[in-house]
């Protein structure tokens, strides 16, 4: 880091509030591996809830939470292996489990980064700023959860559409909401209201952009890309290989994920995907959509498009009736009937709408490359189901009952009938043409540079010294928590 982007005025108020409130921050070694918690940090959230507004669960911010909503300590990754009775593929499909974060989601990962390392470079004042988050739904809900137990004051920006469970937590947790005209895919209308907060307020705000933002994929690359890594080891047979991810693209942020996997299995095969009805990258598309937790239209900053191997559409009309299999009593019980194990069958819920569409991708990327037992597919699950209830009554209002016959018909269609149709494997020319639709929302609209755009595809070494990073903001959060003194009373 270059040093002359410290403010020490800044830092100095931030050091205080900190010392203040109590608030030790956590390092991306501590976040991946638990075990280096203090032992004092770890004996007191025995006594905490895991949604509870306390600056010791910035150390619940891992995928490694005991699964339970008060007092858990850590253990292994939280994840779940489908049964082939469900997918109907032979490929093992491994995913990672996102309801045990602070908040349900693992967004309070992608918003950790982008905030934190302007707290501890003095880029970001506590007292007298506020931390703006646009987002399409989880973003702004992690980047309201984790700026409160840092001592900021938060502005969440997300679509009307949006579920009601998301802007109700919102206003309890204490954010500024505004709600911007669309649905998830209404992206452009998200940063239009930010240019006009931004013209406002002027310095007393900072926006922090998932889109944009390299602490949001430099977060995953550093505890979802090692979590999944660990998952693979602890679970593979003697003639398994980790063959694939899966992970729609959203802000493209999960995604750095695979970059960290990359380096650990050089074949690995990834596949970015998107809603059917909004299909960006496979189109140049457009359009709206009912799957919640990714976002259109456009291509994401932070997304390297060099490290894709294929993208693909995802129907959300599939994804909605999955939704109703997963969680309706005759759904469930179907599921049964046809061989999926019970104690399976009830764990379904720890898939919000974004994570049965990640596992609909997974199964294609098997049937398109013929995988078998050996082959380890890894994708996530963002949320569960606890943020979707509303959606799952107004499912019900809109197409009555969820009957036996339905749940045949969602079981043969929508999961045995995952075929192989919306997918493009890329060569050199399709990366690049999805590269350069960066050019018209980040370079026309947004004021970035163009030689930085240039960067990105012609630079062999861009994306990794932005990964790189990651060493030294761990130094940096290790010296700020020094400033305040806190780990020395531990």
């Amino acid at each position: 880091m270059n040093k002359k982007s410290v403010n020490e005025k800044v830092l100095a108020k931030t050091v205080q509030r900190c010392r203040e409130r109590n608030i030790i921050i956590p390092t991306y070694k501590q976040m991946s591996n638990p075990e280096l918690v203090p032992e004092k940090i770890k004996k007191e959230l025995k006594n905490i809830g895991l949604w509870d507004l306390h600056p010791y669960n910035l150390f619940r911010i891992t995928w490694k939470n005991e699964p339970t909503a008060f007092g858990g300590g850590f253990g292994g990754v939280n994840f779940i292996e489908f049964p082939p009775e469900l997918t109907g593929v032979k490929a093992r499909i491994m995913m990672l489990i996102g309801k045990y974060f602070p908040t349900g989601a693992h967004k309070v990962g992608a918003t950790f980064g982008p905030l934190v390392e302007k707290l501890v470079t003095g880029r970001f004042d506590p007292t007298s700023q506020k931390a703006l988050w646009p987002s399409t739904g989880n973003y702004c809900r992690g980047g309201a959860y984790d700026s409160r137990l840092l001592g900021c004051e938060s502005i969440a920006i997300l679509p009307e559409e949006m579920s009601q469970e998301r802007f109700d937590w919102l206003k309890d947790i204490g954010a500024e909401v505004f709600a911007t005209p669309g649905c998830e895919s209404n992206v452009k209308e998200i940063y239009d209201k930010v240019k006009e907060l931004e013209k406002e307020r002027g310095d007393s705000i900072v926006t922090l952009n998932q889109f944009s933002e390299i602490g949001n994929p430099l977060w995953h690359y550093a505890i979802t890309g090692p979590a999944m890594e660990e998952a693979f080891l602890q679970n593979k047979s003697e003639s398994s290989r980790f063959s694939a991810i899966f992970l729609t693209q959203g802000s493209a942020g999960t995604l750095g994920s695979a970059e960290y996997i990359r380096e650990k299995h050089p074949l690995v095969k990834v596949c970015a995907g998107e809603a059917l009805q909004c299909p960006t990258l496979l189109f140049n598309g457009y359009g709206g959509h009912r799957i919640e937790g990714i976002g259109d239209k456009h291509v994401p900053w932070i997304h390297n498009l060099k490290n894709m191997d294929m993208v693909a559409g995802i129907d959300d009309n599939a994804t909605m009736r999955l939704m109703r299999l997963f969680n309706e009593p005759a759904g469930v019980e179907f599921l049964v009937e046809s061989g999926v194990p019970q104690a399976f069958a009830d764990k379904l819920d720890l898939l919000g709408i974004s994570s049965i569409a990640n596992l609909i991708g997974s199964i294609k990327m098997a049937k398109y490359y013929e995988m078998n037992e050996n082959d380890v597919i890894f994708t996530v699950a963002t949320d569960s189901m606890e943020m979707y209830q509303s959606r799952l009554l107004q499912e019900r209002e809109r197409l009555g009952e969820f009957t036996p016959t339905k749940a045949a018909v969602a079981f043969e269609a929508d999961l045995m009938g995952v075929n192989i149709d919306h997918i493009l494997e890329l060569s050199y020319y399709d990366k690049k043409r999805m590269h350069n639709l960066k050019y018209f929302t980040w370079v026309e609209q947004q004021g970035k540079s163009v030689e930085e755009l240039d960067a990105q595809w012609y630079d062999d070494d861009y994306w990794k010294r932005q990964f790189a990073l990651v060493d030294e903001w761990d130094a940096e959060i290790e010296r700020f928590n020094e400033m305040t003194g806190l780990p020395g009373k531990l």
